[in-house]
């Protein structure tokens, strides 16, 4: 009887999932198999052979990775740091950023509606919109240099074209964080913060020491989205900024030039290098923080706390009972 059961249970459970694994089938591994076989062809060109040119593309296995570490190494490492510092220093500035403004719109005010629907108004707005508004800001005679009362050319090549990604990226993602963060301080009880205040805790320490360890699943689940999208940023540089700008290429926008270039097979080794990157990170972010993505750690710290409850009190010392 109970074999039928677990048996009925598994074909259920099987039933339910299969949608989402079909989902992601035809969505990622698909799509994910195709590039890594793309990758092992080259372009079309003359065929040495007939001395006519080929019709087909010719099988190169490695050699299209082993281009991008030689012949275009410089470009390439450049765009491979290019991806990671924007990773690192949108992400960093978004999550003080989002969660100073998860702070504000949790807060009991007059206008908080009004201020929670501004705040998610860059989020709300598509990224390539985005990338023209803040084109037109740092244009040569745009506000940025205005305000600032000098000439700085924003959108040529260089480091004031790196700010120009970083400033427009976080404006209009840091609500992200926000949003998630909102949610996560929501499900805090009231009388956590209450019982705090009454032991004499500080506005500081009621952060420290409630705030950020019960919010850390949802900021953590935050950043992780936060990562995963920085790597693969394409569109704000490139409508920003510009195409084949050494200071702001990503590896997304590497692959996009040889695509458009009609060199498939190089385009999908770099994006089957760029899955390699997103998946390692991701994969080291997961098993790194992967009780705190699900909030296990509330969960352990509960259970340690009732086995304590659990143990017998240790007996009273022999001189307290004498006295």
């Amino acid at each position: 009887m109970r074999t039928r059961k677990a048996t009925g249970a598994g074909r259920t459970a099987a039933l339910l999932v299969s949608p989402t694994l079909l989902v992601l089938t035809i969505v990622v591994i698909y799509p994910t198999l195709m590039a890594l076989n793309e990758s092992l062809y080259g372009p079309k060109g003359l065929d040495p052979k007939t001395g006519f040119i080929s019709s087909t593309e010719p099988f190169v296995g490695l050699r299209n990775y082993t281009g991008i570490l030689t012949q275009a190494g410089d470009r390439f490492w450049n765009a491979f740091w290019n991806t990671t510092f924007f990773t690192v220093v949108t992400v960093s500035l978004e999550t003080v950023i989002g969660v100073a403004m998860a702070l504000i719109m949790h807060r009991a005010f007059r206008g908080r509606a009004v201020v929670r629907a501004s705040i998610l108004v860059p989020w709300a707005i598509p990224t390539a919109i985005s990338g023209l508004l803040w084109k037109w800001i740092f244009n040569a005679d745009g506000i940025a240099n205005v305000l600032l009362g000098h000439q700085v050319l924003w959108t040529a090549d260089g480091f004031p074209a790196k700010l120009a990604v970083v400033i427009a990226d976080v404006w209009k993602t840091a609500p992200f964080i926000g949003l998630l963060v909102l949610a996560g301080l929501q499900v805090i009880p009231k009388e956590v913060y209450e019982a705090a205040r009454i032991d004499g805790a500080g506005a500081l320490a009621r952060f420290r020491h409630i705030t950020l360890p019960l919010v850390k699943p949802a900021l953590l689940v935050a950043v992780l989205f936060r990562c995963l999208d920085a790597l693969r940023m394409f569109d704000l540089p490139y409508i920003l900024i510009g195409a084949q700008k050494g200071s702001v290429e990503t590896l997304s926008m590497l692959a996009q030039n040889e695509a458009s270039n009609v060199r498939f097979g190089p385009a999908a080794a770099y994006a089957v290098i760029l899955f390699l990157y997103v998946f390692l990170i991701a994969l080291a972010f997961v098993r790194l923080l992967g009780a705190d993505l699900i909030g296990d750690g509330g969960a352990k710290g509960r259970r340690e706390a009732r086995s304590r409850q659990r143990k017998p009190a240790a007996a009273p010392r022999r001189a307290e009972v004498m006295a």
